[in-house]
């Protein structure tokens, strides 16, 4: 008799546990990233034409030349997410603990196609196709998965100021110079800005690697 009532018990027990997790799932909502708007960033990092701009807001069209001489726009990251940053080669601060952590993600997604990696210089006058190839050879950088791109100093001005929203204006001789920031920003497949990371802090990479998984599940639902 007490065999059978602990059995009893037991499958009941189990009952109510499996019962109890699968309410938990339907009440708990998936976590979901916030989707960026300039009106939600430090006003300093965003261009004053466009910092009103409550939705709506993507990456513009691009067109720059990434370290292997190649044409680097917005159709190469078409359907992808990716994180994109602002850097110069001959940066002696933050740039290098940025690279590495820019290694840490290209390490994790590896073998993931659909999560690609972006980086602007903010000095093209300097960073010239072949500063870029030599660099990103020493970085460790993988072609197929990671562009370090030049350009106009206009067009990556506007980008940083009105499309990543990372990047502060200062006075300065020279046109269309800006303080780049430590910021990572992943972008999702739609061109959205979904999250800002301190590019700078080991342990946020951890969150940023979690969050690009969080939005990988959610592109694919």
């Amino acid at each position: 008799m007490l065999k059978r009532y602990g059995l009893f018990a037991s499958v009941m027990l189990t009952i109510s546990l499996a019962a109890i997790f699968m309410f938990y799932n339907v009440l708990t909502p998936e976590k979901k990233l916030p989707i960026y708007q300039p009106n939600m960033v430090k006003f300093q990092l965003v261009d004053s034409t466009i910092q009103h701009i409550k939705r709506f807001h993507k990456i513009d069209d691009f067109s720059l030349i990434n370290q292997n001489n190649e044409v680097v726009s917005n159709e190469t990251y078409d359907g992808k997410i990716y994180v994109a940053d602002f850097f110069f080669t001959t940066c002696p601060g933050i740039c290098p603990i940025m690279k590495e952590n820019m290694i840490t993600l290209q390490n994790e997604f590896i073998n993931d196609d659909n999560v690609l990696l972006l980086s602007h210089t903010v000095t093209p006058e300097i960073d010239s196709v072949s500063v870029l190839k030599k660099y990103s050879q020493e970085k460790g950088v993988i072609d197929s998965k990671w562009n370090m791109v030049t350009g106009d100093k206009k067009q990556i001005y506007n980008l940083a100021r009105k499309s990543y929203l990372v990047a502060e204006d200062i006075e300065s001789p020279i046109q269309y110079d800006m303080i780049h920031t430590e910021n990572f920003v992943l972008v999702d497949s739609k061109r959205r800005i979904r999250g800002f990371y301190d590019g700078t802090d080991n342990d946020v990479m951890d969150n940023l690697i979690s969050d690009i998984k969080i939005l990988k599940k959610e592109e694919s639902n």
